[in-house]
């Protein structure tokens, strides 16, 4: 509830807007119910992910390359003695600057410092397509290998050449799942942040700000009437801290004295966090997801922070602590997203300067999954029954936290499917929140800073 008096010609006026609110269910189930199985191997969930996406992708081909289309397994493609087929298979792209622990064990034992690198291209990269069964290197014009991603799982058309390479003619992707048609009736609108990044931001203006205009305290009886509208704040990870600690001594005392200073900063970070949560939940729903520097697991999908981190939060029914990737529903919108390390990924795996952050969320929407280059080069749980990444149903919101500026596009698809995509910025070093309508899906930047 907010309350604003006006006094005017010596008389006193009260306004009170009551907090809008509506239905929220969550919908992360799928992220843990195969529990902590850390003895199967990564290739199960390769292998059920092709498995997932292969009958779509056979009824995608058919109706873009026509009945007639020759599919076959990657095992037979010898016999086809260069004749024009169709294959079904999971993107590999070789990259020798790519991570490598026996590389980093090598270079350790020489002495040698890595070089540190920006992304993991060079010239001698290379794509590959796989099954259960083989794999085969894709070449040709229409064989882009700087913007192609590990894990991807694709339909391909052409034919074997004399170098025993796929010659590419064509490309074929899972795409956006199917939509739904819903009438939205209630009114209201969703808050994003992300990178608060709480233990090396000081207390300042931009956040003093946020805080107040979260709680309805800021502007006009006009604009507090509008932030009443505010039905949910999505917090999109990395509140606590932004980067991994750096250790440049070797020795014991003064790494001790490291070891201390980063814990100190971790505490003061997650009280600070406390305090914000406390502050904006006590008006204001809000889900609480976490980012890859927070104190959580580091493996996605990543569980949510531990309640008994904030103990003036936790009272709170208001706050909701979700996984990263995030599944929920708010009224009748599907909101699916993450706080930033697939497509942070992404873009180590394709150059930083190939594509914008919302392009390759936009692909990845086409790709029908969220974190493709799991468990390539982002360490994730051994799924064996069945990839919780994988997008099943259409999102109406799809966003990505922590990116280095606010990107915004209305995806159409083929099917008729509109999509909101979100890049949601760090506030940290944006002052920028996202301010979402659910009725329309239109999002504007909520800047706090001078500029």
């Amino acid at each position: 509830m907010v309350q604003v008096e006006e006094k005017s010609n010596h008389e006193q006026k009260k306004c009170v807007f009551e907090r809008a609110t509506v239905k929220y269910t969550d919908q992360t189930d799928r992220f843990s119910k195969e529990g902590d199985n850390y003895t199967k191997q990564f290739a199960s969930l390769y292998v059920k992910r092709l498995e997932e996406l292969y009958p779509i992708l056979k009824e995608k081909l058919t109706k873009k390359w026509g009945k007639d289309v020759h599919l076959i397994p990657l095992s037979d493609i010898e016999d086809q003695h260069g004749k024009r087929c169709a294959i079904i298979g999971t993107l590999y792209k070789h990259q020798p600057n790519k991570p490598s622990i026996l590389q980093e064990l090598s270079e350790e034992h020489q002495m040698t410092v890595p070089v540190p690198k920006p992304d993991y291209c060079s010239d001698e990269d290379q794509l590959f397509l796989e099954d259960q069964t083989s794999r085969i290197r894709l070449t040709g014009d229409k064989v882009n290998v700087r913007e192609s991603v590990t894990g991807v799982v694709c339909a391909v058309i052409g034919s074997e050449n004399q170098k025993s390479t796929f010659e590419v003619e064509d490309w074929c992707f899972a795409d956006c799942p199917i939509g739904r048609s819903v009438t939205i009736k209630d009114k209201g609108k969703l808050v994003f942040i992300s990178g608060l990044e709480l233990a090396s931001t000081p207390q300042n203006l931009p956040l003093n700000l946020l805080v107040e205009w979260l709680g309805g305290l800021a502007g006009d009886p006009e604009l507090q009437e509008d932030e009443a509208s505010i039905v949910r704040v999505v917090i999109a990870g990395n509140s606590i801290k932004g980067c991994a600690d750096q250790h440049l001594s070797k020795g014991l005392l003064s790494g001790k004295a490291e070891d201390a200073a980063a814990a100190k900063d971790m505490a003061n970070g997650t009280h600070r966090l406390d305090t914000f949560l406390e502050t904006i939940g006590s008006n204001c729903c809000i889900t609480l997801m976490p980012g890859q520097f927070d104190n959580t697991t580091l493996m996605m999908p990543q569980r949510a922070m531990h309640p008994a981190s904030f103990p003036n939060a936790r009272k709170l029914k208001s706050i909701k602590g979700v996984t990263n990737p995030w599944v929920g529903q708010v009224s009748e919108r599907v909101i699916v997203g993450t706080s930033g390390q697939p497509i942070q990924n992404i873009q180590k795996v394709c150059g930083l300067d190939t594509l914008e952050s919302i392009e390759w969320l936009e692909r990845s929407l086409e790709w029908r999954h969220m974190c493709p280059t799991a468990p390539d080069t982002i360490p994730c749980m051994p799924f064996y029954k069945s990839d919780p990444f994988v997008l099943r149903e259409c999102p109406d919101i799809y966003f990505s936290g922590n990116m280095e500026k606010f990107e915004t596009k209305l995806y159409k698809g083929n099917n008729g499917q509109k999509v909101r995509l979100l890049c949601i910025p760090k506030f940290a070093k944006t002052q920028t929140a996202v301010l979402v309508d659910l009725q329309t899906l239109d999002a504007i930047p909520i800047s706090f800073g001078a500029e």
